[in-house]
């Protein structure tokens, strides 16, 4: 269901009367109601009429003239208006709708390294049996794989293990994307069966070709 944006009622004023000039129903260089019939008409204050004159009149559609009433001046700046209007409405709703879907990504990220961080925390409750123990390694000086983003070292593919965090100084980055790279002196935690241990620490310390 395509969500609504409602603008001030002075500007939807405006904007009716912009669609009426834009019809003809009022036509160029004629007089309109005064403010009085038009706040019956749209049950509104006169000073919210006198807002929506402003703003036509600030655009060239209408002009207050004083003691002598509203003059309408232009029926295409009225449909352009009405036009502008229409698309500035549109990008509000993409904007509200963009904020509110980084707000739930925000949420989601954050659930996210809530539950590895959880993870990482209760690694010493898991038996060595289980068959996803948690594991770590460092990354020495010499690796090959120094310099290198996780996404070109297609680590799962050469290793069979799920890298859930890397330890780095006195921070831990956890659930890294894609486009992480790997440093000297990293610590690498990672998850897998018992046989990756021995993968990961061929596949980071000895000279394999990481374009294989």
């Amino acid at each position: 269901m395509k969500e609504k944006i409602s603008p001030p009622v002075y500007s939807q004023i405006a904007l009716d009367i912009a669609l009426r000039i834009s019809r003809e129903e009022l036509k160029e260089n004629t007089k309109i109601y005064g403010r009085s019939v038009m706040s019956s008409e749209y049950g509104v204050s006169p000073e919210t009429i006198r807002r929506a004159l402003k703003l036509l009149e600030d655009v060239g559609i209408v002009e207050v003239r004083k003691n002598s009433g509203v003059v309408v001046l232009s029926v295409e700046k009225a449909k352009d208006f009405a036009q502008r209007f229409s698309e500035q409405n549109d990008t509000r709703l993409i904007e509200r709708n963009l904020r509110r879907l980084l707000d739930q990504q925000l949420n989601l990220n954050e659930q996210i390294r809530e539950m590895v961080s959880h993870l990482v925390r209760t690694n010493d409750k898991f038996s060595k049996s289980n068959p996803f123990q948690n594991y770590e390694i460092d990354v020495p000086g010499d690796s090959p794989l120094i310099g290198k983003s996780l996404m070109e070292l297609m680590f799962w593919h050469k290793t069979r293990a799920t890298i859930i965090a890397i330890r780095r100084t006195d921070k831990v980055i956890l659930s890294p994307g894609p486009y992480a790279v790997l440093l000297e002196g990293d610590t690498i935690i990672f998850v897998g069966d018992i046989s990756t241990i021995e993968s990961v620490s061929n596949y980071i310390t000895k000279a394999q070709q990481i374009s294989e």
